[in-house]
């Protein structure tokens, strides 16, 4: 697959959206997002995106693929209908969040438009009633999720006008193939088709020619960002890996990092060796609970977790801006695999850190990787973590969890203000507040959490008082 501009009139790379045919509502929702110039796939994507072509796309985290296909559903809708007209299919319930999060910015000034966010691990019932009050036009969520609501006859997808699979490749190595060949039976034939993808292994060439008809081809594989992002191999022995990774993570002192295993097993028992080594390290991988989950990406967000350890399929949901450092603690199976990952380090123009740990057995894996870039690796020598270090860096922030949230009126304006009037802290002291609905969490500065703690106990938070325990 390549990128064909020619036939897809595609426009100028950091072209201005202005030059496209969007209504002014939707330049406005441009504008909430922050983007100034089109991103490559948006500018290879959209135009064809929004002459209602099927489209697949490859193209890394971080590119902008979200605005594009959102774009371009928005684009189709229309608002004055009831019916459901827009569906996003994600492989996770945080990146399901994350689009919707998106979606609803770029769809601001857009009146009475319903938006739901349908997916497994929270309860059912709610779901239910939402959707017989009022059908949302826009759906996002998980295949297992909207595989359920349909056979409970409680979603109707006969009126959809836009199917967009979002990282398609991870929702098969999940195993959702059949959920998601029986959603699109249920979809109209005419509807518009667009897939999205890091990857492209056979399944998803397979299930695209099954699902999209004659679709524009374009692939982004972010040349530009990944030059400015420093690969370093290491040779070393499997069972000095864990103290190897310490050494390095000494070495580099990243402000925020995440490490990659291949196998779940091995996410949990990285994670506890480091944390035994005095770093501020937690574990993702799918078979924790939603909310602990939902906690370690809180705590990772807010830099009160400086390394997380994580699985492939767990870290897609991750949505951090400036991500210092990533390690491969395991070399993965396949080369997209890869550069998939090290994409995650170097955006907005920052330089980014990739390091590769390689046991013998690995060494297969590091030449296809080396064939895929077509240059020689860069090999690198330091020596494992000999014991336990005496100096090691604590992360800046630190979590406050508040027993209160959405259900109760609570906002982030009234946790910033108990925090700066009864507390007594600065305002430079308290980092990101995050508020679900039954529970909030605020990152404070690491000097001042105890008296953060102690004062947040002690005082009230709207004129209430709530359970508030450090994380």
């Amino acid at each position: 697959m390549t990128d064909s501009p020619d036939s897809s009139g595609a426009a100028p790379a950091d072209a201005a959206f202005d030059g496209l045919p969007l209504a002014p509502a939707l330049l406005q929702g441009v504008q909430a997002l922050g983007y100034a110039r089109m991103t490559p796939v948006q500018a290879h994507a959209l135009p064809a995106i929004l002459q209602g072509r099927d489209l697949i796309a490859q193209a890394p985290t971080g590119s902008g693929k979200t605005a594009a296909f959102g774009l371009g559903l928005l684009h189709r809708l229309d608002a004055a209908s009831n019916a459901t007209q827009a569906l996003v299919l994600c492989p996770t319930r945080e990146l399901a969040d994350q689009v919707g999060r998106q979606l609803r910015k770029l769809a601001f000034a857009i009146p009475n438009l319903k938006l739901s966010i349908l997916c497994g691990g929270m309860p059912l019932q709610p779901q239910l009633d939402s959707l017989a009050q009022h059908a949302p036009q826009i759906v996002v969520g998980t295949p297992g999720r909207l595989q359920e609501l349909l056979r409970k006859r409680a979603l109707d997808l006969s009126k959809l006008r836009t199917l967009v699979f979002d990282e398609a490749d991870r929702m098969l190595d999940m195993g959702f193939e059949e959920p998601i060949r029986e959603i699109v039976r249920a979809t109209p034939s005419s509807r518009q088709g667009l897939l999205f993808s890091a990857t492209f292994p056979e399944s998803v060439r397979e299930i695209s020619r099954a699902m999209l008809r004659d679709p524009a081809e374009v692939t982004v594989e972010g040349g530009e960002r990944h030059a400015t992002i420093e690969q370093r191999f290491y040779e070393v022995d499997p069972a000095r890996k864990t103290q190897l990774l310490a050494a390095l993570l000494l070495q580099e002192k990243p402000e925020s990092c995440v490490v990659f295993c291949n196998m779940r097993r091995d996410v949990d028992e990285v994670a506890g060796s480091l944390s035994h080594y005095g770093f501020t390290a937690l574990a993702l991988h799918g078979d924790m609970e939603q909310r602990d989950r939902d906690e370690v990406f809180v705590r990772f967000a807010n830099r009160s977790c400086n390394v997380l350890v994580a699985s492939d399929v767990a870290a897609r949901g991750l949505d951090v801006k400036e991500l210092a450092m990533v390690v491969n603690f395991d070399v993965p199976s396949d080369p997209d695999t890869y550069v998939h990952r090290i994409g995650r380090t170097g955006r907005a123009g920052r330089d980014g850190l990739a390091l590769t740990l390689c046991g013998p057995r690995e060494q297969g894996r590091v030449s296809a990787i080396e064939e895929r870039q077509g240059a020689p690796l860069a090999w690198y020598k330091a020596t494992p973590l000999a014991g336990k270090p005496s100096h090691v860096p604590a992360a800046a922030m630190v979590t406050l969890r508040i027993d209160a949230g959405r259900t109760d009126k609570l906002r982030p304006g009234d946790i910033l203000g108990a925090l700066t009037g009864d507390a007594g802290l600065k305002a430079d002291a308290v980092g990101k507040i995050d508020v679900f609905p039954t529970r909030s969490y605020v990152a404070v500065a690491r000097a001042q959490a105890t008296q953060a703690l102690s004062r947040l106990r002690e005082g009230k938070i709207k004129g209430r008082k709530f359970r508030v325990n450090r994380m």
